[in-house]
């Protein structure tokens, strides 16, 4: 039998007083169909990569509701390019709730595929939302204070925490708030950003006040509770930016059903180089568990 074609298009839907934007992909029949909620990590857009994967989803007979995040992209949301956990948090859970309200959508097979930064969204909406019927979660983001101790080294640490805090009082003179380079030069980060940044879309900029907000995330402690949803980390052996033995140590907190799969390279290969195999490790996982 032939899968339907689900075919693309722009939307905007509200989520908690902004209007996010996205790529819906639905068929054109009357049937309904299990849908996938993506989006991407910590200050990318959808424009990067993004349609790789949902392409290959809804070529299987998925619908497919891909978004930027508040603040980012052809999404509404200020301060631009703030990153605020909580806040992703809660617009995830009003995706799947505009997902589940669309007509050709069964809303009992909802699924969530998140990376890097909506990796670790993706792991802590699935175990606080019983809406969530299966979950990927590739190289998450596991701990915000371990990833921010990671990033800023030791040494410059005191004065990076009196950057935040003065960023905090200058916001409270009705300043600006401070800004900063989300990819270093010559760093993955760039290198990465570079590649898939096809239109040059990306501000490559957050928020001083976004790496304030890291340091109080944690999806590690909500790990244990996703059971009974079933489970897929995609996690690459050579990751640095959220580092991979972080991830493997989160994944034995999970309770089953639950798969680990573990790809060769670094932690942006997984949308490049291993593309074809993080894709098709989370097209099995929602095969067997969504459909």
């Amino acid at each position: 039998m032939t899968e339907p074609v689900m075919k693309k298009r722009d939307v905007v839907f509200e989520a908690n007083g902004e209007k996010l934007a996205g790529w819906l992909y639905g068929p054109n029949d009357g049937g309904t169909y299990p849908l996938i909620v993506m989006s991407h990590g910590f200050s990318a857009i959808m424009a990067m990569g993004l349609n790789d994967y949902a392409a290959a989803f809804a070529a299987a007979g998925f619908a497919v509701l891909v978004y930027d995040h508040r603040n980012y992209g052809a999404s509404s949301g200020w301060p631009r390019h703030e990153t605020d956990p909580w806040q992703q948090v809660e617009d995830m859970r009003a995706a799947i709730s505009f997902a589940r309200n669309l007509s050709f959508v069964d809303p009992d097979r909802i699924g969530l595929w998140g990376t890097s930064y909506s990796g670790g969204h993706a792991l802590t909406v699935s175990a606080l939302d019983r809406r969530v019927k299966c979950v990927v979660s590739q190289v998450p983001l596991v701990s915000g204070q371990r990833t921010f101790d990671a990033w800023v080294p030791e040494k410059s640490r005191p004065r990076f925490l009196e950057r935040l805090a003065a960023d905090r009082d200058a916001r409270a003179r009705g300043e600006p708030p401070g800004v900063t380079p989300a990819a270093l030069p010559d760093t993955e980060t760039a290198e990465w950003a570079e590649a898939v940044d096809k239109d040059g879309l990306y501000a490559n900029e957050i928020t001083v006040r976004s790496l304030d907000l890291l340091r109080g995330y944690e999806p590690m402690a909500f790990i244990s509770r996703i059971a009974p949803t079933p489970l897929l980390m995609i996690v690459a052996d050579q990751d640095t930016q959220t580092p991979v033995d972080w991830q493997r140590e989160a994944f034995e907190l999970a309770g089953e059903p639950k798969k680990l799969v573990t790809l060769s390279g670094r932690h942006y290969d997984p949308y490049t180089l291993r593309l074809q195999e993080s894709r098709q490790a989370a097209l099995d996982w929602f095969e067997e568990y969504l459909k």
